[in-house]
C-alpha cells in the first residue's frame, strides 16, 4: 500500500467543472482534500466531495462493480473506470479526474453518450437468422460447441464504457470513423456460429471509416477494463473481409470462413 496515503490520510483529488448555466461557465478545475480510508476508489473519493463538499460536481455512474460501464473517465490523463480504480494504483495523491475525451461535453464529468450508442447499433450488434422460429419457443436452442463459445467469448465482455474511443488516436481525428467499441461488437457476432449475418456485418464495417481506418495504435485493447481487446476484433474482422474477397477469384485455394455464412 502507498505508505504516503498511510501517513497523510489525504486524497487530493482536482476535478474538471464545465457548467453552463452555473458558477463554473468557464472551464477549470477545483480541488478537494478528501480523508482517505482503505480501499477507497476514485469514485468514492468524488462521492465524498460530492456529498460533503460541492453538491453540484455532476458524475455518471450506476453500479460501483465496474459491470455497467458508467464512470468511465479520464484519470491522470488515461480512460479508466472511477469505480474500479484503488487510489493506492495512482502514482502519488495528486488524482486529476476529467471528462473522456472525444465526446461531446454535458457538465463536469458527464459527457455525451449518443453518438457512440448511434455506432454501436449501426454494426447490427445482435444475432441474425433466416429463421427465427427457433426462438419462439422454449422447447428447442441454437446449439454451439465449447470451440464455437471459445472463437467469440473474449469479444462478448463489452459493457459499452466507452474507454476504448477516448484512447483512440483515429477517434480524435475522425468523427465518422466507426470506433473499436462498435467493430469490437461486429466482430463478437460474426465470430458467432450462430448468427446468420455475417456476410451484411462484412459489409457495414468494410468502408474508410470502419476498420481500414484503424492505425493498430492498440490503446483501445490498453485501456479495455474488460480484457475485450478490440484491437484484436479488428484485426480479425479484416482477415475475414480479405478472405471473403479471395473466394470470389477464380481458383483461389481459401474457402469462405465459418463465421460469415
Amino acid at each position: 500500500m502507498n505508505q504516503t496515503l498511510q501517513t497523510s490520510k489525504i486524497v487530493k483529488l482536482k476535478v474538471f467543472r464545465s457548467n453552463n448555466d452555473g458558477p463554473h461557465k468557464k472551464p477549470t478545475y477545483q480541488e478537494f482534500d478528501i480523508p482517505y480510508e482503505p480501499g477507497m476508489t476514485v469514485l468514492s473519493a468524488l462521492l465524498y466531495a460530492k456529498e460533503h463538499v460541492d453538491h453540484s460536481i455532476a458524475i455518471r455512474y450506476s453500479c460501483r462493480m465496474a459491470c455497467c460501464g458508467s464512470c468511465g473517465m479520464m484519470i491522470n490523463d488515461t480512460p479508466k473506470l472511477a469505480c474500479y480504480t484503488q487510489v493506492t494504483e495512482l502514482p502519488n495523491r495528486a488524482i486529476t479526474v476529467r471528462p473522456l475525451t472525444h465526446y461531446p461535453l454535458i457538465r463536469d464529468l458527464v459527457t455525451d453518450f449518443d453518438g457512440f450508442f448511434q455506432k454501436h447499433v449501426s454494426v447490427r450488434p445482435f444475432m441474425v437468422r433466416r429463421d427465427v422460429t427457433e426462438q419462439e419457443t422454449s422447447q428447442s436452442e441454437y446449439e454451439q460447441s465449447a470451440e464455437e463459445l471459445d472463437d467469440f467469448l473474449q469479444f462478448s465482455g463489452c459493457i459499452k464504457c466507452g474507454l476504448c474511443n477516448a484512447a483512440c488516436p483515429t477517434a480524435a481525428n475522425d468523427d465518422s470513423f466507426i470506433g473499436p467499441q462498435a467493430l469490437g461488437q461486429a466482430y463478437r457476432y460474426v465470430a458467432d456460429s450462430r448468427d446468420e449475418g455475417g456476410t451484411e456485418r462484412l459489409k457495414l464495417v468494410d468502408q474508410a471509416h470502419g476498420v481500414w481506418r484503424c492505425h493498430f495504435a492498440g490503446s483501445c485493447s490498453f485501456v479495455c477494463p474488460k480484457g475485450v481487446d478490440p484491437a484484436l476484433a479488428i484485426q480479425r474482422l479484416r482477415a475475414l473481409i480479405v478472405a471473403k474477397s479471395s473466394v470470389k477469384r477464380p481458383g483461389s485455394p481459401l474457402l469462405p470462413p465459418r463465421a460469415t455464412h
